[in-house]
């Protein structure tokens, strides 16, 4: 019988979150207009990437937005995601990948953004639905739902989250919930050879 760990694990399923955000990412990059290889300009760079988030953001969510993108804000978010991707100046490097074409230029640059923006939206629609269940439950379903996991998923952790009585993962349940998906999608990508 399907419990409800069961029906939320399908739910939030690398193929039906991860995967599928990411081949709308992927449609996004393919249908993004880029006038060319190398961009030298600051605020060419500046100008495209704003327009590059605008357009994945739309394609990834399924949405028609009427107005442009405000450039400050989407600009803003672009660095967020730059920094996360090259650290701090994240900016700084990935214009210099661009002025130069090192490290694969623009495109390398945006495949990085669009994989930040996976990342981010396929996450939050996990947390999402995770925070749905977990709220839902009872104290005693929450304890009964963690050693259904453990005893299901517990092999796929490492002995220093399981050790005793878990305590370690059953602080932050929910959290550890989060990377299933995740952790799904790497043992999928070892068992095909990628």
């Amino acid at each position: 019988m399907e419990t409800k760990l069961d029906k939320l694990l399908q739910s939030i399923d690398p193929a039906i979150t991860l995967d599928q955000v990411s081949d709308r990412a992927d449609d996004a990059i393919n249908t993004f207009d880029l006038p060319s290889g190398i961009i030298e300009k600051w605020d060419e760079f500046k100008d495209i990437l704003t327009r590059f988030h605008w357009h994945v953001q739309k394609t990834i969510l399924r949405i028609q937005l009427l107005k442009s993108p405000n450039p400050d804000i989407e600009w803003g978010r672009c660095c967020e995601l730059l920094l996360k991707e090259y650290g701090d100046n994240g900016e700084k490097a990935a214009f210099e990948m661009t002025r130069t074409a090192a490290e694969g230029g623009i495109y390398r640059v945006l495949k990085a953004l669009a994989s930040r923006m996976v990342d981010e939206y396929a996450g939050n629609e996990i947390k999402a639905k995770i925070n749905h269940f977990w709220i839902a439950l009872s104290l005693d379903e929450q304890w009964e739902v963690m050693d259904e996991y453990l005893e299901k998923f517990g092999y796929l952790l490492t002995s220093e989250i399981t050790e005793g009585s878990a305590a370690r993962i059953k602080a932050d349940f929910p959290k550890a919930l989060q990377e299933h998906p995740y952790t799904i999608r790497r043992l999928r990508k070892i068992g095909r050879g990628k």
